[in-house]
Order: C-alpha cells, then sequence, then structure tokens
C-alpha cells in the first residue's frame, strides 16, 4: 500500500502509522494499518542490510560508465534497478503467483480501504482508485518477465524526475548490464529474504 500511494502520487505522504487510535476498533483497517507498517519494516531491513549495500554498489560500477553523460545519478538507477531485477528473478522462477496476486488484489474490501485511506489523509481518493484499478488490470508485473522491460520501467521512473534521463544508446547498453547483473544475482538473491523473514518480530 505505500508503494501503491506513492506510484498513484509521487507527492502524497501518508504516516498512518503515527495515528494508530483512529483505526482502534475496525478490524479490517487494523489489518490495512499492519500490513502497512511490516511493509514499512521490510524496507527498513532491506535497505539497512548488507546484501543491498553490496549489491547496490556492484551494478552503481557496472552502469557507471553508461551515465558519463546524462542527468540520472549511478545510486539512484543501482538501488531501483536492483529491487526490479529481485522481481524479475522471483517472477521468472515462478516463486510468486502474479495472477493470484492480482485477484486478491481484486477481492480487497474497497470500503475498509476507502475508510482506512480518508483517516490517513489522502486528499484525492477518486484518483487514487482510478490508479489502483488501472494497476489491476494491467497485471504490469508479468511484463518483468524480460530484462528490456525492466529498463523501460527504469525509464520511466526516471523520467518522473528528469525530462530527458536516457539515450537510446544508453537504454541498451542498460539492457546488457542488468542481464549480466542478474545472472550474478540469481546466486545468492533468496538469502535476503531468509534474513529479513527472520529479522521481523511478527
Amino acid at each position: 500500500m505505500p508503494d501503491l500511494i506513492k506510484n498513484a502520487h509521487k507527492d502524497w505522504n501518508l504516516y498512518p502509522q503515527k495515528e494508530e487510535p483512529l483505526f482502534e476498533g475496525h478490524p479490517d483497517q487494523i489489518a490495512l494499518l499492519n500490513g502497512w507498517k511490516r511493509h514499512l519494516e521490510v524496507d527498513r531491513l532491506f535497505h539497512s542490510s548488507p546484501f543491498f549495500s553490496n549489491q547496490t554498489s556492484v551494478l552503481k560500477q557496472m552502469i557507471l560508465p553508461l551515465l558519463q553523460s546524462g542527468p540520472v545519478k549511478p545510486f539512484f538507477l543501482a538501488h531501483i534497478g536492483l529491487e526490479l531485477l529481485m522481481d524479475h528473478l522471483l517472477v521468472v522462477n515462478q516463486l510468486i503467483d502474479i495472477n493470484s496476486f492480482y485477484e486478491n488484489l481484486k477481492k480487497a474490501n474497497s470500503l475498509s480501504l476507502s475508510l482506512f485511506l480518508d483517516k490517513a489523509g489522502l486528499e484525492d481518493p477518486v484518483r487514487f482508485f482510478k490508479f489502483l484499478d488501472s494497476f489491476i488490470s494491467s497485471r504490469y508485473l508479468l511484463s518483468y518477465q524480460k530484462i528490456e522491460n525492466i529498463t523501460y520501467a527504469l525509464n520511466r521512473i526516471c523520467m518522473r524526475i528528469w525530462a530527458d534521463p536516457f539515450t537510446e544508446m544508453q537504454l541498451q547498453g542498460l539492457t546488457e548490464q542488468l542481464t549480466l547483473f542478474s545472472k550474478t544475482l540469481e546466486q545468492d538473491y533468496l538469502t535476503i529474504f531468509r534474513e529479513i523473514e527472520s529479522g521481523l518480530t511478527t
């Protein structure tokens, strides 16, 4: 949910974890709040891990020659690239069921979700639910099976910040480096999932 909110509008910042009493007495909303807090904790564990530090450093060095010109920051690209490549590996190795993921999103209680977001301070629920419906119908994660689509996704993300982030040659080189990096990443990427799971308190 935190990621969906930011993808719907990059300037939206919600902090429902700071307003827990607002959700008391409503089991569905408490469940959403617990999921929200769990997501934040997973992010914290991941971004503070040696795995994240080491792998972003490796990818950064691989893409650095491609970014001698242009506005994109190498660490930013390595950070997002690592996360998308981990999604790619989960998809191609069939460790997540994408269709089940989207079907479960469709089954979410929209009234409980709307009430939760209202209490969290969301100012434009119509825009969010329009984005959510589009996100579900597109089943975008299916595209992550191909590395070139990871490059496309990175380009789209960077275009939110910079007008012309990459040249065509840079995009081609990025796909090549992501392909090489994914082969080494695949050897031990599952270790970080086990580490995070063991680090979660509940």
